[in-house]
């Protein structure tokens, strides 16, 4: 099975079960980008070194972007309207999450390029 199928496939909750699936998968990658960039973003001016700190928000960008694909593709392919149990509000949901978590996780990769990187001394 291709990519776009298998996404496809997620999206209309074909794969797992009924159509709330996609939307929740959707929200579970948005949240999940969503809580990493927190995160990051707390600890980033800490103890966090910036390797650390770039690899996070990155993570954070890549899990944002998957939730709102999910999302998107899941509000393009429900049928019926609020209300029907296709998941159409929880993927009308997602969609600021995954964005969120594009916006921070940017914001943490912008933070650890600015700081100075950090030295050991021997």
């Amino acid at each position: 099975m291709s990519v776009p199928a298998t996404l496809m496939a997620a999206a209309e909750g074909g794969i797992i079960g009924d159509g709330r699936t996609g939307a929740n998968l959707a929200l579970a990658a948005g949240a999940l980008g969503l809580a990493i960039a927190w995160l990051v973003l707390s600890r980033a001016g800490r103890r966090m070194s910036t390797d650390r700190a770039r690899t996070g928000g990155l993570a954070a960008i890549a899990a944002g972007t998957a939730g709102t694909v999910l999302a998107v593709l899941h509000l393009a392919t429900a049928s019926g309207g609020p209300g029907t149990g296709n998941g159409l509000v929880g993927a009308v949901v997602a969609v600021p999450l995954g964005l969120g978590a594009v916006l921070l996780g940017r914001r943490a990769v912008t933070r650890s390029a600015a700081r100075p990187a950090d030295r050991t001394t021997v």
